[in-house]
Protein backbone atom coordinates (compact mmCIF):
# COMPACT_ATOMS: atom_id res chain seq x y z
CA UNK A 1 0.00 0.00 0.00
CA UNK A 2 1.21 3.43 -0.54
CA UNK A 3 1.92 5.88 1.65
CA UNK A 4 -0.86 8.22 0.32
CA UNK A 5 -3.24 5.61 0.71
CA UNK A 6 -2.14 4.90 4.16
CA UNK A 7 -2.73 8.38 5.12
CA UNK A 8 -6.31 8.24 3.50
CA UNK A 9 -6.79 4.90 5.48
CA UNK A 10 -6.24 6.30 8.78
CA UNK A 11 -7.57 9.91 8.17
CA UNK A 12 -10.88 7.92 7.82
CA UNK A 13 -10.32 5.97 10.80
CA UNK A 14 -9.15 8.85 12.84
CA UNK A 15 -12.75 10.28 12.17
CA UNK A 16 -13.68 13.86 10.44
CA UNK A 17 -14.05 15.50 14.20
CA UNK A 18 -10.50 14.46 15.23
CA UNK A 19 -8.35 17.28 16.76
CA UNK A 20 -5.42 14.79 14.92
CA UNK A 21 -5.87 15.58 11.26
CA UNK A 22 -5.73 19.17 11.69
CA UNK A 23 -1.95 18.81 12.76
CA UNK A 24 -0.34 15.99 12.20
CA UNK A 25 -0.31 13.45 8.69
CA UNK A 26 -1.70 10.18 10.47
CA UNK A 27 1.31 8.28 9.24
CA UNK A 28 4.13 10.58 10.45
CA UNK A 29 5.79 11.98 13.75
CA UNK A 30 6.60 15.40 12.68
CA UNK A 31 7.31 17.13 15.60
CA UNK A 32 8.44 16.66 19.78
CA UNK A 33 5.33 15.13 20.98
CA UNK A 34 4.06 14.46 17.33
CA UNK A 35 1.29 17.02 17.24
CA UNK A 36 1.23 20.89 18.48
CA UNK A 37 -1.00 19.38 20.84
CA UNK A 38 1.68 17.42 22.42
CA UNK A 39 -0.98 14.39 23.02
CA UNK A 40 1.85 11.93 21.60
CA UNK A 41 -1.32 9.76 20.62
CA UNK A 42 -0.47 7.91 17.37
CA UNK A 43 -3.59 6.60 15.24
CA UNK A 44 -1.84 3.41 13.49
CA UNK A 45 -2.74 -0.36 14.72
CA UNK A 46 -0.89 -2.54 12.39
CA UNK A 47 1.26 -3.21 15.50
CA UNK A 48 -0.92 -4.02 18.34
CA UNK A 49 -1.51 -6.45 21.39
CA UNK A 50 -2.18 -9.74 18.88
CA UNK A 51 0.85 -9.27 17.07
CA UNK A 52 3.85 -7.03 19.14
CA UNK A 53 5.60 -10.18 20.22
CA UNK A 54 6.65 -10.28 16.27
CA UNK A 55 8.76 -6.89 16.85
CA UNK A 56 12.56 -7.29 16.15
CA UNK A 57 15.26 -4.52 14.93
CA UNK A 58 15.22 -4.03 11.42
CA UNK A 59 17.87 -1.35 11.02
CA UNK A 60 20.23 0.61 13.54
CA UNK A 61 22.09 3.75 13.43
CA UNK A 62 25.40 4.41 15.62
CA UNK A 63 26.18 7.98 15.86
CA UNK A 64 29.68 6.91 16.96
CA UNK A 65 28.81 9.87 20.06
CA UNK A 66 28.90 9.10 23.60
CA UNK A 67 26.84 11.50 25.28
CA UNK A 68 23.32 12.94 26.93
CA UNK A 69 21.46 11.14 23.28
CA UNK A 70 18.12 12.71 24.33
CA UNK A 71 16.32 13.89 21.37
CA UNK A 72 12.88 13.32 20.66
CA UNK A 73 12.76 11.61 17.64
CA UNK A 74 10.93 13.48 14.37
CA UNK A 75 10.02 11.55 11.18
CA UNK A 76 7.93 13.59 8.13
CA UNK A 77 8.45 13.60 4.63
CA UNK A 78 9.96 10.01 4.63
CA UNK A 79 13.33 11.37 6.37
CA UNK A 80 13.76 10.56 10.53
CA UNK A 81 15.83 13.24 12.08
CA UNK A 82 18.14 13.29 15.07
CA UNK A 83 20.10 15.45 16.96
CA UNK A 84 23.22 15.27 19.49
CA UNK A 85 24.51 18.28 21.00
CA UNK A 86 26.84 19.32 17.68
CA UNK A 87 25.05 16.82 15.12
CA UNK A 88 21.64 17.04 12.85
CA UNK A 89 21.05 13.86 11.64
CA UNK A 90 18.66 12.59 8.80
CA UNK A 91 18.13 9.09 8.16
CA UNK A 92 15.93 7.20 5.90
CA UNK A 93 12.97 5.89 8.10
CA UNK A 94 12.85 2.51 6.93
CA UNK A 95 16.72 1.27 6.55
CA UNK A 96 18.44 3.78 8.88
CA UNK A 97 20.68 5.25 5.64
CA UNK A 98 22.71 8.13 7.10
CA UNK A 99 21.10 10.63 4.34
CA UNK A 100 23.37 13.75 5.61
CA UNK A 101 24.49 14.67 8.92
CA UNK A 102 25.78 18.38 9.62
CA UNK A 103 28.16 19.11 12.08
CA UNK A 104 28.43 22.13 14.33
CA UNK A 105 31.73 22.76 16.46
CA UNK A 106 29.88 24.18 19.72
CA UNK A 107 31.41 23.61 23.19
CA UNK A 108 29.93 21.05 24.98
CA UNK A 109 27.64 21.77 28.42
CA UNK A 110 27.57 20.55 31.48
CA UNK A 111 24.98 17.91 30.50
CA UNK A 112 25.08 17.70 27.03
CA UNK A 113 21.45 17.85 26.19
CA UNK A 114 20.06 18.44 22.60
CA UNK A 115 15.75 17.28 22.67
CA UNK A 116 15.69 17.47 19.10
CA UNK A 117 14.19 19.73 15.75
CA UNK A 118 11.34 20.95 14.49
CA UNK A 119 10.29 20.80 10.96
CA UNK A 120 7.98 23.96 9.19
CA UNK A 121 8.01 24.34 4.93
CA UNK A 122 10.83 22.92 4.08
CA UNK A 123 13.16 23.62 6.89
CA UNK A 124 14.36 22.35 10.31
CA UNK A 125 15.03 24.58 13.50
CA UNK A 126 17.41 23.55 16.68
CA UNK A 127 19.05 24.74 19.65
CA UNK A 128 22.44 24.97 20.91
CA UNK A 129 24.66 24.75 23.56
CA UNK A 130 26.50 27.86 22.32
CA UNK A 131 22.87 29.94 22.91
CA UNK A 132 22.23 29.88 18.87
CA UNK A 133 19.20 28.60 17.31
CA UNK A 134 19.68 27.29 13.96
CA UNK A 135 18.02 26.54 10.77
CA UNK A 136 18.69 23.84 7.94
CA UNK A 137 17.43 23.11 4.92
CA UNK A 138 15.23 19.54 5.85
CA UNK A 139 16.25 18.00 2.19
CA UNK A 140 20.02 18.57 2.22
CA UNK A 141 21.36 19.76 5.53
CA UNK A 142 22.37 23.23 4.10
CA UNK A 143 22.14 25.71 6.83
CA UNK A 144 20.16 28.83 6.19
CA UNK A 145 20.28 30.97 9.20
CA UNK A 146 21.37 31.02 12.54
CA UNK A 147 19.89 33.34 15.70
CA UNK A 148 21.82 34.25 18.94
CA UNK A 149 19.19 33.76 21.78
CA UNK A 150 21.31 33.25 24.57
CA UNK A 151 24.94 34.19 26.53
CA UNK A 152 27.08 31.27 26.41
CA UNK A 153 29.16 33.43 28.24
CA UNK A 154 27.08 33.61 31.06
CA UNK A 155 26.41 29.97 31.40
CA UNK A 156 22.74 30.05 29.08
CA UNK A 157 22.16 27.20 26.62
CA UNK A 158 19.39 26.22 24.50
CA UNK A 159 18.85 22.25 24.66
CA UNK A 160 14.88 22.33 23.82
CA UNK A 161 13.21 21.08 20.66
CA UNK A 162 11.73 23.94 19.04
CA UNK A 163 8.10 24.20 17.82
CA UNK A 164 6.99 25.79 14.63
CA UNK A 165 3.53 27.16 13.65
CA UNK A 166 2.09 29.69 11.35
CA UNK A 167 5.76 30.94 9.73
CA UNK A 168 7.05 31.08 13.79
CA UNK A 169 9.73 28.62 15.53
CA UNK A 170 8.92 28.93 19.73
CA UNK A 171 11.98 28.28 21.57
CA UNK A 172 13.16 29.29 25.16
CA UNK A 173 16.86 29.51 26.92
CA UNK A 174 17.94 27.09 29.47
CA UNK A 175 20.51 27.68 32.65
CA UNK A 176 18.42 28.62 35.19
CA UNK A 177 20.49 27.34 38.08
CA UNK A 178 23.17 29.49 37.06
CA UNK A 179 23.92 32.89 39.01
CA UNK A 180 22.05 35.74 36.81
CA UNK A 181 20.44 33.39 34.26
CA UNK A 182 17.11 34.23 34.26
CA UNK A 183 14.62 31.83 31.75
CA UNK A 184 13.39 33.86 28.48
CA UNK A 185 10.66 32.59 25.56
CA UNK A 186 11.46 33.54 21.87
CA UNK A 187 9.41 33.83 18.86
CA UNK A 188 11.19 33.93 15.61
CA UNK A 189 10.34 34.13 11.75
CA UNK A 190 10.85 30.58 10.54
CA UNK A 191 12.26 32.05 7.18
CA UNK A 192 14.67 34.43 8.00
CA UNK A 193 15.37 33.82 12.06
CA UNK A 194 14.77 37.33 12.90
CA UNK A 195 13.52 37.54 16.55
CA UNK A 196 9.55 39.09 16.52
CA UNK A 197 9.16 39.15 20.32
CA UNK A 198 10.97 38.18 23.51
CA UNK A 199 9.02 37.20 27.14
CA UNK A 200 10.90 37.19 30.14
CA UNK A 201 9.65 34.14 32.56
CA UNK A 202 11.19 36.44 35.66
CA UNK A 203 11.44 39.67 36.68
CA UNK A 204 13.52 41.44 34.03
CA UNK A 205 16.34 43.74 35.50
CA UNK A 206 18.05 46.61 34.47
CA UNK A 207 21.27 45.40 33.29
CA UNK A 208 19.11 42.82 31.49
CA UNK A 209 20.22 42.97 27.44
CA UNK A 210 17.25 43.06 24.84
CA UNK A 211 18.06 40.39 22.28
CA UNK A 212 14.32 41.25 20.39
CA UNK A 213 11.12 43.54 20.88
CA UNK A 214 9.33 42.70 24.39
CA UNK A 215 6.41 41.07 24.38
CA UNK A 216 3.54 43.07 25.86
CA UNK A 217 1.01 42.50 28.85
CA UNK A 218 2.96 40.85 31.79
CA UNK A 219 1.19 41.44 34.87
CA UNK A 220 2.83 43.58 37.63
CA UNK A 221 2.65 40.98 39.56
CA UNK A 222 5.34 39.47 37.80
CA UNK A 223 7.64 41.78 39.60
CA UNK A 224 6.22 41.89 42.86
CA UNK A 225 6.30 38.15 43.26
CA UNK A 226 9.87 38.47 44.13
CA UNK A 227 10.83 39.56 47.34
CA UNK A 228 14.89 38.95 46.96
CA UNK A 229 17.22 39.53 49.82
CA UNK A 230 19.98 42.28 49.31
CA UNK A 231 22.52 41.11 46.90
CA UNK A 232 20.42 38.91 45.01
CA UNK A 233 18.17 38.87 42.33
CA UNK A 234 15.35 37.19 40.49
CA UNK A 235 16.62 34.31 38.76
CA UNK A 236 15.56 30.94 36.94
CA UNK A 237 12.32 29.91 35.09
CA UNK A 238 14.40 28.32 32.40
CA UNK A 239 12.83 25.79 29.55
CA UNK A 240 14.00 22.98 29.19
CA UNK A 241 12.39 20.57 26.81
CA UNK A 242 9.53 21.74 24.66
CA UNK A 243 6.39 23.27 24.39
CA UNK A 244 2.70 22.86 23.27
CA UNK A 245 0.28 25.22 21.19
CA UNK A 246 -3.29 25.20 20.45
CA UNK A 247 -3.34 25.64 16.64
CA UNK A 248 -7.26 27.00 16.55
CA UNK A 249 -6.66 29.57 19.49
CA UNK A 250 -2.86 30.33 18.71
CA UNK A 251 -2.37 30.01 22.22
CA UNK A 252 1.42 29.00 23.17
CA UNK A 253 1.80 26.95 26.22
CA UNK A 254 5.10 27.12 27.82
CA UNK A 255 6.70 25.29 31.41
CA UNK A 256 8.48 26.87 33.84
CA UNK A 257 11.51 25.94 35.16
CA UNK A 258 12.68 26.49 38.96
CA UNK A 259 13.61 29.43 40.49
CA UNK A 260 16.95 30.28 41.99
CA UNK A 261 18.85 29.18 44.29
CA UNK A 262 17.45 26.74 43.80
CA UNK A 263 16.94 25.37 47.70
CA UNK A 264 16.99 28.28 49.74
CA UNK A 265 13.86 29.83 49.48
CA UNK A 266 14.61 32.33 52.28
CA UNK A 267 16.03 35.06 50.37
CA UNK A 268 13.10 34.79 47.70
CA UNK A 269 10.54 35.23 49.83
CA UNK A 270 6.91 35.76 47.50
CA UNK A 271 5.98 33.21 44.53
CA UNK A 272 8.41 33.31 42.50
CA UNK A 273 6.35 33.67 39.21
CA UNK A 274 6.81 32.78 36.56
CA UNK A 275 8.73 29.36 37.71
CA UNK A 276 6.96 26.23 38.53
CA UNK A 277 3.89 27.59 35.96
CA UNK A 278 3.02 27.09 33.43
CA UNK A 279 2.54 29.75 31.27
CA UNK A 280 -0.04 30.73 28.63
CA UNK A 281 1.41 33.49 25.82
CA UNK A 282 -0.31 34.98 22.43
CA UNK A 283 2.13 32.52 19.59
CA UNK A 284 1.79 35.58 17.45
CA UNK A 285 2.97 38.63 19.59
CA UNK A 286 4.08 36.84 22.60
CA UNK A 287 1.56 38.89 24.97
CA UNK A 288 1.03 37.28 28.01
CA UNK A 289 -2.84 35.89 28.38
CA UNK A 290 -2.62 33.60 31.59
CA UNK A 291 -0.62 31.30 34.05
CA UNK A 292 -1.27 28.70 36.40
CA UNK A 293 1.67 27.69 39.24
CA UNK A 294 1.58 24.06 39.97
CA UNK A 295 4.79 24.39 42.19
CA UNK A 296 4.68 27.56 44.18
CA UNK A 297 7.90 28.57 45.62
CA UNK A 298 10.14 25.93 44.70
CA UNK A 299 13.17 24.61 47.10
CA UNK A 300 13.56 20.83 45.46
CA UNK A 301 14.82 21.96 41.91
CA UNK A 302 11.12 20.77 40.79
CA UNK A 303 11.08 22.27 37.30
CA UNK A 304 7.93 21.70 35.36
CA UNK A 305 10.54 20.64 32.58
CA UNK A 306 7.81 18.83 30.60
CA UNK A 307 5.54 20.24 28.05
CA UNK A 308 2.06 20.04 29.12
CA UNK A 309 -1.19 18.26 26.92
CA UNK A 310 -3.80 19.99 25.71
CA UNK A 311 -6.64 17.30 26.11
CA UNK A 312 -10.33 16.84 25.12
CA UNK A 313 -12.01 14.71 27.71
CA UNK A 314 -14.57 11.71 26.69
CA UNK A 315 -16.97 14.06 28.55
CA UNK A 316 -15.99 17.24 26.04
CA UNK A 317 -14.00 18.79 28.84
CA UNK A 318 -10.90 20.62 27.44
CA UNK A 319 -8.05 20.41 29.97
CA UNK A 320 -4.13 20.48 30.38
CA UNK A 321 -2.23 17.77 31.31
CA UNK A 322 0.93 18.59 33.38
CA UNK A 323 3.44 16.56 34.93
CA UNK A 324 6.64 18.62 36.73
CA UNK A 325 9.12 16.80 38.49
CA UNK A 326 7.58 17.46 42.07
CA UNK A 327 6.01 13.10 41.33
CA UNK A 328 2.44 14.29 40.43
CA UNK A 329 0.16 14.99 38.01
CA UNK A 330 -1.96 18.10 37.28
CA UNK A 331 -5.39 18.01 35.70
CA UNK A 332 -6.04 21.92 34.22
CA UNK A 333 -9.58 22.79 33.96
CA UNK A 334 -8.90 24.96 30.80
CA UNK A 335 -12.54 27.02 31.10
CA UNK A 336 -11.78 28.15 34.83
CA UNK A 337 -8.10 28.14 35.13
CA UNK A 338 -8.00 26.16 37.63
CA UNK A 339 -6.14 22.87 38.92
CA UNK A 340 -8.97 19.88 39.15
CA UNK A 341 -6.47 17.34 40.60
CA UNK A 342 -2.92 16.98 41.62
CA UNK A 343 -2.71 13.14 41.53
CA UNK A 344 0.64 11.69 42.70
CA UNK A 345 2.64 9.48 40.00
CA UNK A 346 5.75 8.22 41.91
CA UNK A 347 6.94 8.24 45.64
CA UNK A 348 6.63 11.60 46.94
CA UNK A 349 8.11 12.27 51.19
CA UNK A 350 9.41 15.08 53.06
CA UNK A 351 8.00 17.88 50.46
CA UNK A 352 7.03 20.05 53.01
CA UNK A 353 10.51 19.29 55.46
CA UNK A 354 12.94 22.69 55.49
CA UNK A 355 16.15 22.02 54.13
CA UNK A 356 19.23 22.18 56.85
CA UNK A 357 23.25 22.27 56.39
CA UNK A 358 23.00 19.16 58.04
CA UNK A 359 21.06 17.71 54.99
CA UNK A 360 17.23 16.55 54.74
CA UNK A 361 16.25 13.82 52.41
CA UNK A 362 13.14 14.17 50.24
CA UNK A 363 11.42 12.32 47.32
CA UNK A 364 11.07 13.18 44.41
CA UNK A 365 14.78 14.00 44.45
CA UNK A 366 16.50 16.53 42.12
CA UNK A 367 16.09 14.19 38.95
CA UNK A 368 13.20 12.48 40.31
CA UNK A 369 9.17 12.90 38.99
CA UNK A 370 8.77 13.41 35.59
CA UNK A 371 12.09 14.73 33.77
CA UNK A 372 12.22 16.00 29.85
CA UNK A 373 9.17 14.02 28.87
CA UNK A 374 6.40 14.82 30.02
CA UNK A 375 2.62 13.12 29.95
CA UNK A 376 0.68 11.35 26.77
CA UNK A 377 -2.56 10.63 26.40
CA UNK A 378 -4.47 7.66 25.32
CA UNK A 379 -7.57 8.92 23.37
CA UNK A 380 -9.08 5.53 23.05
CA UNK A 381 -8.94 4.26 27.06
CA UNK A 382 -9.36 8.33 27.93
CA UNK A 383 -6.07 8.39 30.01
CA UNK A 384 -3.28 9.76 30.85
CA UNK A 385 -0.02 8.35 30.84
CA UNK A 386 3.39 9.48 32.91
CA UNK A 387 6.50 7.77 32.54
CA UNK A 388 7.99 8.38 36.54
CA UNK A 389 11.81 8.56 38.30
CA UNK A 390 11.56 7.28 41.91
CA UNK A 391 14.50 8.74 43.48
CA UNK A 392 15.50 10.06 45.82
CA UNK A 393 17.86 12.98 47.26
CA UNK A 394 19.63 14.35 49.88
CA UNK A 395 20.97 18.33 50.12
CA UNK A 396 22.61 19.75 52.63
CA UNK A 397 21.97 23.77 52.48
CA UNK A 398 25.20 26.21 51.88
CA UNK A 399 25.52 29.36 54.48
CA UNK A 400 24.52 32.80 52.86
CA UNK A 401 28.13 33.87 52.89
CA UNK A 402 28.79 31.20 50.45
CA UNK A 403 26.03 32.07 48.67
CA UNK A 404 27.15 35.78 48.29
CA UNK A 405 30.29 34.49 47.08
CA UNK A 406 29.10 32.10 44.12
CA UNK A 407 30.20 34.77 40.95
CA UNK A 408 27.88 35.42 37.95
CA UNK A 409 28.00 32.50 35.35
CA UNK A 410 28.60 29.74 38.27
CA UNK A 411 26.01 26.68 39.39
CA UNK A 412 23.91 28.87 42.20
CA UNK A 413 21.82 26.01 43.62
CA UNK A 414 22.71 26.67 47.35
CA UNK A 415 23.78 23.14 47.98
CA UNK A 416 27.48 21.86 49.22
CA UNK A 417 26.52 19.31 46.47
CA UNK A 418 26.37 21.52 43.79
CA UNK A 419 22.87 21.18 43.12
CA UNK A 420 23.05 16.78 42.54
CA UNK A 421 22.52 15.90 45.89
CA UNK A 422 24.47 13.88 48.41
CA UNK A 423 22.81 10.23 48.40
CA UNK A 424 21.95 9.41 45.09
CA UNK A 425 22.44 5.77 44.99
CA UNK A 426 21.30 4.15 42.31
CA UNK A 427 20.61 1.09 43.84
CA UNK A 428 17.25 2.71 45.47
CA UNK A 429 16.31 4.22 42.27
CA UNK A 430 13.01 2.62 40.14
CA UNK A 431 10.38 3.40 37.60
CA UNK A 432 6.71 4.31 37.30
CA UNK A 433 4.25 4.09 34.39
CA UNK A 434 0.93 5.33 35.43
CA UNK A 435 -2.35 5.09 33.91
CA UNK A 436 -4.69 7.66 35.38
CA UNK A 437 -8.11 8.89 33.86
CA UNK A 438 -7.73 12.45 32.56
CA UNK A 439 -11.23 13.22 34.31
CA UNK A 440 -11.61 12.02 37.40
CA UNK A 441 -7.25 12.12 38.41
CA UNK A 442 -8.35 8.14 39.71
CA UNK A 443 -5.40 6.06 38.81
CA UNK A 444 -6.25 3.48 36.65
CA UNK A 445 -3.27 1.16 36.59
CA UNK A 446 0.29 1.46 37.13
CA UNK A 447 3.75 -0.91 36.84
CA UNK A 448 6.76 -0.88 38.53
CA UNK A 449 10.40 -0.93 36.93
CA UNK A 450 13.84 -1.85 38.42
CA UNK A 451 14.69 1.25 36.40
CA UNK A 452 13.54 5.14 36.04
CA UNK A 453 11.13 5.48 33.14
CA UNK A 454 12.27 8.93 31.42
CA UNK A 455 11.51 7.98 27.86
CA UNK A 456 8.76 9.14 25.40
CA UNK A 457 5.61 7.37 26.08
CA UNK A 458 3.65 6.69 22.87
CA UNK A 459 0.13 5.61 23.02
CA UNK A 460 -1.20 3.92 20.23
CA UNK A 461 -4.73 2.70 18.22
CA UNK A 462 -3.51 -0.78 17.92
CA UNK A 463 -4.02 -0.78 22.09
CA UNK A 464 -0.41 -0.66 23.12
CA UNK A 465 1.76 1.95 25.57
CA UNK A 466 5.33 1.99 24.20
CA UNK A 467 8.09 3.87 26.30
CA UNK A 468 11.63 2.87 27.64
CA UNK A 469 13.50 2.49 30.98
CA UNK A 470 16.88 4.06 32.11
CA UNK A 471 17.81 -0.04 31.94
CA UNK A 472 17.88 -0.07 28.28
CA UNK A 473 14.55 -1.83 27.98
CA UNK A 474 12.07 -1.17 25.35
CA UNK A 475 8.76 -2.15 26.51
CA UNK A 476 5.39 -2.52 25.04
CA UNK A 477 2.11 -2.57 27.46
CA UNK A 478 -1.62 -3.27 26.90
CA UNK A 479 -2.92 0.28 26.95
CA UNK A 480 -6.26 -0.83 29.18
CA UNK A 481 -4.94 -2.48 31.18
CA UNK A 482 -0.92 -2.09 31.95
CA UNK A 483 -0.11 -5.56 31.46
CA UNK A 484 3.16 -5.97 29.64
CA UNK A 485 2.94 -7.71 26.68
CA UNK A 486 6.90 -7.56 25.58
CA UNK A 487 9.92 -6.09 26.12
CA UNK A 488 13.42 -6.04 24.96
CA UNK A 489 17.26 -4.97 25.91
CA UNK A 490 18.15 -2.76 23.42
CA UNK A 491 21.26 -2.11 24.89
CA UNK A 492 21.36 1.31 26.24
CA UNK A 493 19.34 3.66 28.42
CA UNK A 494 16.20 5.09 26.71
CA UNK A 495 16.37 8.75 27.46
CA UNK A 496 14.83 10.10 24.21
CA UNK A 497 12.25 9.55 21.91
CA UNK A 498 9.62 6.87 21.63
CA UNK A 499 8.08 7.21 17.98
CA UNK A 500 5.89 5.29 15.49
CA UNK A 501 5.00 6.03 12.00
CA UNK A 502 4.31 4.61 8.81
CA UNK A 503 5.96 5.54 5.24
CA UNK A 504 4.13 3.04 3.49
CA UNK A 505 5.84 -0.02 4.06
CA UNK A 506 4.65 -1.07 7.61
CA UNK A 507 4.36 0.29 10.77
CA UNK A 508 7.33 1.26 12.41
CA UNK A 509 9.16 2.33 15.96
CA UNK A 510 12.17 3.89 16.08
CA UNK A 511 13.81 4.61 19.80
CA UNK A 512 16.90 6.38 20.70
CA UNK A 513 18.57 5.20 23.24
CA UNK A 514 21.80 4.86 24.84
CA UNK A 515 22.03 8.32 27.02
CA UNK A 516 25.12 8.80 28.72
CA UNK A 517 25.31 11.62 31.47
CA UNK A 518 27.34 12.44 34.40
CA UNK A 519 24.36 12.73 36.59
CA UNK A 520 22.67 9.38 35.21
CA UNK A 521 24.18 6.03 36.05
CA UNK A 522 23.77 4.71 33.09
CA UNK A 523 25.58 1.91 30.86
CA UNK A 524 28.24 4.16 28.72
CA UNK A 525 27.28 3.23 25.15
CA UNK A 526 27.50 5.29 22.05
CA UNK A 527 24.23 7.12 21.56
CA UNK A 528 21.63 4.92 19.04
CA UNK A 529 18.72 5.03 16.88
CA UNK A 530 16.91 1.85 16.34
CA UNK A 531 13.78 1.02 13.98
CA UNK A 532 11.68 -1.42 14.82
CA UNK A 533 8.62 -4.00 12.77
CA UNK A 534 7.15 -7.05 12.51
CA UNK A 535 9.65 -7.55 10.00
CA UNK A 536 8.25 -8.97 5.97
CA UNK A 537 4.76 -10.59 6.29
Amino acid sequence: MSRKMVAAALALLAGAGSCLSAVAAPVDWPSYNRTLTSGRFAPLAQIDRRNVGGLKVLCAYDTGQMNAFQPGLVEVGDTLYATTEQDTIALDPDTCREKWRVHDAVPSSHLGAARGVAILDGRLFRGGADGRVRAYDAKTGRRLWTTQIADRGKGETVPAAPIAWNGMVFIGNAGGDIKGVKGRMYGLDAATGKIRWEFYLVPKGSADVARGPQAPGAPAALARSWKTAPGFEATGGATWTSYTLDPASGLLYVPGGNPAPDFVKDYRKGDDLFTGSVVVLDARTGAYRSHIQLVRRDFHDWDVAAAPVLLTTKGGRRMLAVAPKDGRLYGIDLARNRILYRAPVTRVTNADEPLTPLGVRFCPGTKGGAEWNGPAYDEVNGTILTGEVDWCTTVHTDSEDALLDVAPGRSWSGSQADGFGLSDDPSQWAGWLIATDAATGAQRWRFKAPFPFIGGVTPTAGGLVLTGDMGGTLYAFDSATGAKLWSQDLGGAVGGGVITYDTGQGQKIAVAAGMTSPIWPTRKVTGRILVLGLGPT
